[in-house]
């Protein structure tokens, strides 16, 4: 088959890896380009926040996608599967930058005001809300929607804070019996209702950045007074 003919079969989606050309050198295999991953994921984003999930269509994020249906389906099984992908995405991209907040060589107060302020902030934007919505819309048919957007990747924002609070413990520079409990305490400190808030409607627009870190300063000085070395408190 000319390189012509494979071309043209592959965009019509006959051929998911066509013949010989999975062993060619620099040829990747069927389902392993991370490109065309990333733009089947990029047009399924924009069609998911365009409908919803229960509107969009795997024709409709095919078209905007701008691959086949062949090619779509290659990367993944069906639209419960892309949407996981995209999420999962998205979680990873705020799992580094709330990584990158908590340095050790920061002072601990400045360390949690940028993790506060980094998470709050995405929790409460407008893309992670719509996204949330459209979960819990959809839960009780589909539950197992519901458990891969919320448990989809053993790392997220509360175990890298609780990661980094044992290491400070560790260190003596806080007093934590429940690291586990802390974590989430400070993490509802951070956002004092306002992820409530926005999911119902409270609150039709993201917070501020200056409401944040407002909100992010006062629920850590509530922090500090509760788990501050001993030295500290005494």
């Amino acid at each position: 088959m000319s390189e012509d003919s494979e071309k043209l079969a592959e965009a019509a989606g006959i051929l998911d890896c066509p013949g010989e050309a999975c062993s060619l050198p620099g040829r990747r295999a069927a389902g392993e380009d991370p490109a065309k991953r990333e733009q089947i994921i990029e047009g399924a984003k924009r069609v998911f926040m365009s409908v919803g999930f229960d509107a969009a269509s795997m024709n409709d994020i095919t078209r905007e996608a701008g691959v086949s249906k062949g090619t779509i389906y290659v990367y993944f099984e069906n639209k419960e599967d892309l949407f996981a992908a995209l999420i999962g995405r998205e979680r990873n991209r705020v799992v580094q930058n709330v990584k990158h907040a908590l340095d050790d060589h920061e002072p601990i107060d400045e360390a949690l005001f940028d993790f506060g302020v980094t998470l709050t902030t995405h929790l409460t934007a407008d893309h992670t809300i719509r996204a949330m919505r459209m979960v819990i819309g959809v839960s009780d048919r589909m539950p197992q929607l519901a458990q891969r957007f919320f448990n989809a990747t053993p790392e997220n924002g509360y175990t890298v804070l609780r990661t980094y609070l044992d290491r400070q413990v560790e260190r003596g520079a806080l007093d934590i019996a429940d690291t586990d409990l802390a974590a989430r305490q400070f993490i509802e400190l951070s956002m004092a209702g306002m992820l409530k808030r926005r999911l119902f409607g409270e609150m039709d627009a993201p917070p501020s950045r200056e409401y944040i870190e407002k909100t992010v300063a006062s629920g850590l000085a509530v922090f500090r007074a509760a788990y501050g070395p001993k030295a500290e408190s005494s």
